[in-house]
């Protein structure tokens, strides 16, 4: 190779070192502007993230119900588009809810105080509707899964009908359903704990009608039904465990008419019937167990009248283990098992022969109805 031709090639290779190094150079300095840029661009979402967080606490704390009601709605959208502090906004809305509330005035009341009253209800039942329209298997966003928080909260009305809840823990821990309509109507309780310990159902209705109750742990130790109407009508017990131990019967309605217990567990244990009338007419008892033991039936009326005991176990008698409720006890009011629907798995009693006054069985040629 003569020397012009290696000058050439010494040429040609110190052209492609040096555009090679201004490529290199070129690179490096593109990625460090587009760090920069994403850098900038993410300070600038959460800044203004940050902002419109500060506004919607700032409008849920005016003392003009119209002003609230446009912070439940920007809190809310923000908890859509702020994946990562959703569960946040969440906990503000029903932080909300917990916040005291004064009890309906009456008719009698002045008409300012009336309308002040029906303003700031509505504020809340917003809320109420925004969260259960979350929790729906349709929500454009869904908040299945979050943490709820209701846990004292004065009910007077609130839809939750269609919502799921699918995991996590929703507590209604205290709370007081004391009039209006609350509904729960086909909601779908399929994992997580949702409870309802010492809930107090004191007036109004409470609908559950057609919930389904498949998975996870749903509580009601301690709760109160003292005044109002509460309807598990329709209602499927197929899977998980429903827990009323402890649970208090002293007044209103509550009605299980119809209900299908085709699996899992329902605890009624140390509960007390003394004054409510409970429905259990043409429930279907084909699987699972429902569990009687240690309750107090003192009062009031429990009808199993109509009621198909098919399989499973509905036992009123406990099992002799130390820790164990003892039997149920029998000592007033009236429970009715008369006519029923099935009877080739009856109930388990306590007694061998005579059952206590008040208690009514079917007539001997009905306890062979398969």
């Amino acid at each position: 190779m003569g020397p012009t031709v290696l000058a050439a090639w010494i040429a040609a290779g110190v052209s492609a070192l040096t555009l090679a190094g201004t490529l290199v150079a070129q690179y490096v300095g593109y990625r460090a502007t587009s760090r920069e840029l994403d850098r900038t661009f993410t300070e600038q979402r959460t800044r203004g993230l940050n902002e419109r967080f500060a506004t919607a606490a700032e409008q849920l704390g005016s003392d003009k119900p119209a002003v609230r009601v446009a912070g439940v709605y920007a809190m809310a959208g923000l908890a859509d588009d702020w994946e990562e502090n959703r569960q946040t906004c969440v906990d503000v809305l029903c932080a909300y809810l917990r916040m005291p509330y004064e009890p309906d005035p009456g008719r009698d009341a002045p008409e300012s105080q009336r309308l002040d009253f029906q303003a700031i209800r509505e504020v809340r039942h917003t809320v109420i509707r925004l969260v259960t329209a979350h929790l729906k298997n349709d929500a454009a966003v869904s908040w299945q899964g979050l943490r709820l928080d209701f846990t004292g909260v004065v009910f007077d009305g609130g839809d939750f009908s269609g919502a799921k809840f699918s995991s996590g823990i929703v507590s209604f821990t205290n709370a007081e359903f004391s009039d209006g309509t609350v509904s729960f109507r086909f909601a779908i309780f399929s994992g997580g704990t949702v409870s309802f310990n010492g809930a107090r159902f004191c007036g109004g209705t409470v609908d559950f009608h057609k919930a389904e109750f498949s998975g996870g742990e749903t509580r009601l130790t301690g709760a109160e039904f003292s005044g109002s109407t509460v309807t598990f009508s329709g209602a499927r017990f197929s899977g998980n465990i429903i827990d009323f131990n402890d649970t208090r019967f002293s007044g209103g309605t509550v009605s299980f008419a119809s209900a299908q217990f085709p699996a899992g567990t329902v605890y009624f244990g140390r509960a007390g019937f003394s004054g409510s009338e409970v429905d259990f007419r043409d429930a279907r008892f084909s699987g699972g167990a429902v569990l009687f033991w240690g309750t107090w039936f003192s009062g009031g009326t429990v009808d199993f009248r109509y009621a198909e005991f098919s399989r499973g176990a509905v036992s009123f008698k406990s099992y002799e283990i130390p820790g164990n409720p003892p039997d149920a006890h029998f000592s007033g009011g009236t429970v009715d098992f008369r006519d029923p629907r099935a009877w080739s798995v009856p109930p388990v009693f306590p007694w061998t022969e005579i059952p206590p006054a008040g208690v009514k069985l079917p007539m001997k040629e009905d306890q062979s109805t398969a």
